[in-house]
């Protein structure tokens, strides 16, 4: 289980001197005063869309400019990118890399330009980064693969559906719902591969293995809400209703599933949240601040007994939420529980 390093560093940016309109990299509002941040995230799914709307509040509060980027899952893309908000004199960067083992290059030559980088809810394999803002991906899932042996009583026959390959929260959230079934060998996987976060893609995997194993599936398990939610859609397109199916997230979809009794359960992993915290430790660092470094995302199971003030959260009371997102923020800093939000069954620091 990734716990992290609770590091409080002071760090600075050096000082650089650009113009404040971006260069044809990313999405920017000029804003000579602000602190500019340029992100490079690895594709714009329904996590970081949520993500985006978390940093965007964050930004407005805190006299922020974001550089946003989408690298739509090409390392090169993302190479790219982060090499042109380097060349451009950003003060810090945020990556939300396609892979884990990626950006080397671009790792150092921010360091050496004294650049801030901080990877954000998914690694980079470098010891150069400036800080380092993730959830406990084994964490979430164990806690997932865990609610599903106990839907299943321990026995039966599941489906995995995995993240990218090679990024850093496919293979935690691989480990962690390994490090269960070690543990319970009456359930066995019939099938384990990548529908790379997408629901498109996992309606298509979903429809092969209902091809191929038809009744024999008692569950899945799937890596993220969207990916099981289209496992979802393939289940009821095949005729079959109440498969059990698990996720990770809590996006809006996936809430009203849990509401619904369509998922067992998820976890919320409020990108919001877990986004608008990655944005303040890389403006602290660039101004110097005292920060926690590497804060540690612990996402909260969501069942139907607690589903409803997670959907207020990230649905039904949005604004509300959003308007009292920085002051959060800088208080979970603080207490170090940056997954804090108050939903039932989390205890504050």
């Amino acid at each position: 289980m990734r716990l992290g390093t609770k590091m409080f560093a002071v760090a600075s940016a050096a000082a650089l001197s650009f113009g404040v309109t971006a260069c044809g990299a990313g999405d920017t509002e000029a804003n000579s005063g602000a602190t500019r941040v340029g992100v490079s995230v690895y594709d714009m799914s329904s996590f970081i869309t949520a993500g985006k709307e978390g940093m965007d509040a964050y930004a407005k509060a805190n006299d922020i400019e974001i550089v946003w980027n989408s690298a739509n899952l090409d390392v090169s893309t993302q190479a790219n990118q982060v090499d042109s908000m380097i060349n451009q004199g950003v003060d810090a960067i945020i990556v939300v890399p396609v892979q884990a083992d990626s950006l080397a290059p671009q790792v150092a030559s921010a360091k050496e330009k004294g650049i801030p980088l901080v990877p954000v809810n998914a690694a980079l394999n470098s010891p150069d980064v400036a800080g380092n803002v993730q959830p406990d991906d084994v964490a979430a899932g164990e806690q997932e693969m865990q609610m599903m042996a106990d839907r299943l009583g321990g026995r039966g026959n599941i489906v995995v559906l995995q993240g990218p390959l090679g990024q850093s929260g496919e293979l935690d959230r691989t480990k962690g719902i390994n490090n269960v079934l070690a543990k319970n060998p009456g359930i066995k996987v019939l099938a384990m591969d990548t529908a790379n976060w997408k629901r498109d893609e996992a309606v298509n995997k979903m429809k092969n293995w209902i091809s191929g194993f038809g009744p024999q599936i008692d569950g899945v398990v799937a890596e993220n809400d969207d990916m099981g939610l289209g496992a979802l859609q393939a289940l009821k397109e095949s005729g079959r209703t109440g498969v059990p199916i698990v996720g990770i997230d809590g996006i809006e979809d996936g809430l009203n599933a849990v509401k619904s009794g369509e998922f067992i359960g998820t976890s919320l992993q409020n990108g919001t949240v877990e986004l608008s915290a990655g944005l303040a430790v890389a403006a602290a660092l660039a101004k110097g601040e005292k920060v926690n470094t590497e804060p540690v995302y612990v996402m909260p199971a969501i069942t139907k007994d607690n589903v409803d003030v997670a959907i207020q959260h990230v649905v039904t009371d949005r604004q509300q939420f959003l308007d009292g997102l920085s002051d959060l923020t800088k208080k979970n800093l603080e207490t170090g529980d940056i997954a804090y939000e108050g939903i039932p069954g989390q205890k504050q620091p």
